[in-house]
């Protein structure tokens, strides 16, 4: 039975993603042009992009984990720290052969899917075959983030 809460989060999130979804794609970071020169290094975009998001959101994560703002979710905002291992290095590794590969991540892929690139579909499968993959060989359900500290589960549960 779906609660009022449940709903409610399930628009912030439908809410957040589209905005998300909106600046990526005004972005254009779901376009393959844009992700392969930026992997060929013959155009910065995408990592300023993405350097200018880390440079505001540390700072501000920091603050509202200092302050101890509740979040819309979950309560108090905890940030996950861990120490890095060898499983981060190899999954940072793998994801980053699968960004290669494919000109996408998660994110855009989705965006992709929505402005009529049918051929995101097998990126999707892709990731979720990654999933899949993951869960058999840790044997382990799938946690948002890396399963240290206090995972959320993620909606899908293959198998189970």
């Amino acid at each position: 039975m779906t609660t009022k809460t449940d709903r409610s989060m399930n628009v912030v999130g439908l809410v957040a993603g589209s905005l998300f979804g909106g600046l990526l794609a005004g972005g254009l970071l779901h376009e393959y042009d844009t992700i392969h020169n930026a992997l060929v290094l013959e155009d910065l975009y995408v990592f300023f992009v993405m350097g200018s998001a880390i440079a505001v959101a540390a700072p501000l994560l920091w603050y509202l984990e200092h302050r101890r703002i509740n979040t819309v979710m979950t309560g108090p905002l905890e940030l996950g720290r861990s120490k890095p291992e060898r499983h981060h290095v190899v999954g940072g590794a793998l994801f980053g052969i699968g960004w290669a590969i494919a000109g996408t991540c998660p994110a855009p892929a989705l965006v992709m899917l929505s402005s009529g690139a049918w051929l995101s579909l097998v990126a999707i499968a892709g990731i979720f075959l990654g999933l899949y993959a993951r869960e058999v060989q840790t044997k382990a359900s799938i946690v948002a983030g890396d399963g240290e500290g206090r995972g959320m589960p993620v909606v899908a549960d293959f198998g189970k």
